[in-house]
């Protein structure tokens, strides 16, 4: 989760075998957004309720197959490029992209570091 210039707010690790809606959960808990962007993976019911519920904008394309349409504003998830420029990022650093930590916690740790780099620049 990155806020809205960019930065890391927070994150978490999860399996590789697993769906990305796994880490969700812990993210939106402590969260104080107006809106969250996001890719059409997260186009989950209890996703879209959870955000609603903490009166934040849903900013997630509809799946194809969705029945209960919505309205979406594409103008505002335009700015889901800012995550993307920090995934980029966040890849340039050879330990993070190659996965060069044992542990999750070292990984964890490493990504805060680089994450306090890339703001600092």
């Amino acid at each position: 989760m990155t806020d809205a210039l960019g930065n890391l707010v927070r994150f978490t690790l999860v399996p590789g075998q697993h769906y990305d809606t796994v880490g969700v959960a812990p993210l939106l808990e402590q969260a104080d957004f107006r809106g969250l962007p996001a890719d059409r993976a997260f186009d989950v019911h209890w996703i879209v309720d959870a955000i609603r519920a903490q009166g934040a904008c849903v900013v997630i394309p509809q799946r194809k197959n969705r029945l209960d349409r919505r309205p979406f504003d594409g103008a505002l998830f335009k700015a889901r490029h800012l995550i993307e420029n920090f995934f980029c990022k966040l890849k340039e650093f050879k330990r993070i992209a190659m996965r060069s930590e044992k542990t999750d916690r070292s990984f964890e740790a490493m990504i805060y570091l680089v994450g306090a780099i890339i703001n600092s620049r």
